[in-house]
C-alpha cells in the first residue's frame, strides 16, 4: 500500500529538505570557501584555475555538483545502525564529523531517507560500503564496493539512500561520490528510472610508465582508447557520444606518470585531487584536496608524489541552457520549479510504497537490483 502523508507532514518534510539538502548541494549557493587561485599564466596554460575542495565540490556544466562522503562507521547493531551512542549528535541533520562518521538525515541508520528529485540525474559511485536504494516506483537495490548507480530523476521520483552497517563483527567504512548531472530541457520530464553499473562490469584501464609505476583508471563514462563501456541511461546527456561526457576515477601509484589525452576545446574538464600529496599537472603543483580546471585541448602530464594520488575527473560539453535550482529540483525556469513543488505536493511522485522512509533491506540480502519493469538482478 502506498503511504499518504497529510499536508502538514509534506510541508514539514519540504522545510527539512530545504535545509537538509546541504548534503545535496544547491547550485550556486555553497561554493568552496577557499579563494579561487586563478592561474596567471597566459591562455596556453594547461591549468585554468585551482580551487580548494569543501564538503561539496563545485562543478561545471553539464554537471551540477559533486560530494565526497567518507565515514569510518563502527560495528553495526541489530537494525544495521551504528553500535555506538548517538549522544551529542544533531539527529536528522548530522553533518558534523564526530568519531569519524555522520548520520546525515538518518535516525537509526545513516543515510538519506525518502526525498524527491526532478530534472537531472544522480551518479552514485560507491568505493567502499553499501547503499540501500528504495523509490516511489517500487524499485529497490543494494549496491556497493565498486558499484555505480545511475539514476534519471526525469519527471520526478522519490528515493531513499541508506547506508546499512551490515557487519556486527567489524567496522563498516563507507566512501562514495554522488555526482549530479543535468538533463537538457528536452529530457527533464522523461520517465524516471535507474541503471546499475556493477563493479565487475566497469572497465579498468592500466598504464605503466617508463619507471614501472602504474596508473589505473576506473572508466564509469567516456572511453579511453576506445574502451567498450556499459551504456548510460538512454535519456542521459552522456548517452550521446558527441557530448563527450566522462567520469574517470584515477589511481596513481607513488611517483607515477600518465598523460591524459587532450579532447575537444568545447569541453569542460576538471580534475579533483581527493587523496594523496604532491600531484603536478604539466609541472604545475596541485595541493591535496584541491580541484584543477584544465584546458581540455592540451595533453596533460600527471605526476603523483611519494604517497600516490587519487583523482576524480569530470568532463563534458556544456548543455548551455538556463539552470534554476531549488532544493531537490533542477529546471530551466522559476515557473517550472513552482510546478515541480506543486506536482510533488499533489502526487508525491507516486507515493511511498515502503513501510519506512528510511527503508533498509534484510541484512542477509546480497547486492541486487529490482527495476521498475520487474527485472531482478542478483549479484550476491
Amino acid at each position: 500500500m502506498k503511504t499518504k502523508y497529510p499536508r502538514r507532514s509534506f510541508l514539514g518534510k519540504l522545510s527539512v529538505l530545504a535545509s537538509a539538502l546541504a548534503a545535496m548541494p544547491f547550485l550556486g549557493l555553497a561554493k568552496a570557501s577557499n579563494k579561487n587561485e586563478s592561474m596567471e599564466n597566459d591562455n596556453r596554460s594547461a591549468v585554468k584555475s585551482i580551487k580548494a575542495l569543501g564538503f561539496q565540490w563545485e562543478t561545471s556544466d553539464p554537471f551540477l555538483f559533486c560530494v565526497h562522503h567518507e565515514d569510518k562507521y563502527p560495528k553495526g547493531n541489530s537494525v544495521c545502525g551504528p553500535n555506538a551512542s548517538l549522544e551529542g549528535r544533531h539527529i536528522g541533520q548530522d553533518f558534523i564529523v564526530k568519531d569519524g562518521w555522520r548520520m546525515y538525515h538518518g535516525d537509526t541508520v545513516p543515510g538519506f531517507p525518502g526525498h524527491p528529485h526532478r530534472g537531472f540525474e544522480t551518479i552514485t559511485v560507491v568505493r567502499e560500503g553499501m547503499v540501500d536504494h528504495a523509490d516511489s516506483l517500487g524499485a529497490a537495490g543494494r549496491y556497493g564496493n565498486g558499484d555505480v548507480q545511475w539514476m534519471t530523476a526525469g519527471q520526478g521520483v522519490q528515493h531513499s539512500e541508506m547506508f546499512p552497517l551490515l557487519s556486527q563483527e567489524k567496522e563498516n567504512p563507507m566512501e562514495l561520490f554522488q555526482i549530479w548531472l543535468n538533463l537538457p530541457r528536452k529530457s527533464k520530464m522523461v520517465p524516471a528510472n535507474f541503471t546499475m553499473l556493477w563493479g565487475e562490469s566497469i572497465p579498468r584501464k592500466s598504464f605503466v610508465d617508463a619507471k614501472g609505476n602504474k596508473t589505473e583508471i576506473e572508466i564509469i563514462a567516456g572511453p579511453i582508447e576506445n574502451e567498450k563501456l556499459p551504456s548510460p541511461p538512454p535519456d542521459s546527456w552522456a548517452s550521446d557520444p558527441a557530448n563527450n561526457v566522462a567520469v574517470w576515477n584515477i589511481q596513481m601509484e607513488a611517483n607515477a606518470e600518465w598523460v591524459m589525452p587532450k579532447t575537444s576545446a568545447d569541453t569542460n574538464r576538471t580534475l579533483y585531487f581527493y587523496e594523496g600529496k604532491g600531484l603536478s599537472i604539466n609541472g604545475i603543483a596541485i595541493a591535496d584536496y584541491h580541484a584543477a580546471e584544465v584546458n581540455p585541448d592540451q595533453n596533460l602530464t600527471l605526476r603523483s608524489g611519494p604517497s600516490g594520488a587519487k583523482i576524480l575527473t569530470l568532463q563534458g560539453k556544456p548543455i548551455n541552457e538556463p539552470v534554476v535550482q531549488h532544493g531537490p529540483f533542477v529546471m530551466n525556469t522559476r515557473e517550472e520549479i513552482s510546478q515541480a513543488f506543486g506536482d510533488y505536493q499533489r502526487t508525491q511522485f507516486g507515493g511511498w510504497p515502503w513501510p519506512k522512509r528510511d527503508q533498509v533491506h534484510d541484512r542477509s540480502k546480497g547486492r541486487f537490483a529490482r527495476y521498475v519493469d520487474g527485472r531482478i538482478e542478483e549479484k550476491g
